[in-house]
């Protein structure tokens, strides 16, 4: 079990940094003319981050929380805290695939908002991190 938990918490890692530094690179991204050079480079960094790391991440990430949480029974199904958890998980992966839009629409210069929406956008993960990690370790239902 230790193993599993340990590749469940690097896969966590992994994934949440592609979700705080993708739209850190949008924010930046929105300042450059779409077919620059420092546009190309950006399209590159951001499907590399998202198809080389993130998606992999989350893949893993549910992978070994549900192979903890079920073949090792560490969750009971009237645990309210985990059903929270289960919530905020869902809602990362609504985001982590919102983001992957995102980065489709950058690619052809079709990108919808501006810096300032990415820089607000980019909380939202830390905020649902920040509910995970309290459901986790401190149990409060």
């Amino acid at each position: 079990m230790l193993w599993v938990k340990a590749l469940h918490i690097i896969s966590i890692i992994a994934w949440m940094a592609g979700l705080l530094y993708l739209p850190r690179l949008f924010v930046y991204h929105c300042d450059a003319e779409h077919g620059s050079k420092q546009s190309d480079t950006f399209i590159v960094m951001e499907r590399r981050l998202l198809k080389a790391i993130m998606t992999p991440a989350m893949i893993a990430s549910w992978l070994f929380g549900l192979w903890l949480a079920f073949g090792y029974q560490l969750v009971a199904a009237d645990d309210i805290w985990a059903w929270v958890k289960g919530a905020m998980i869902i809602g990362l992966t609504g985001v982590h695939h919102y983001l992957a839009r995102c980065q489709k629409r950058f690619a052809v210069g079709e990108n919808q908002h501006s810096s300032r929406f990415y820089r607000f956008f980019n909380e939202v993960p830390t905020l649902m991190m920040i509910v995970i990690v309290i459901m986790v370790v401190v149990k409060p239902f």
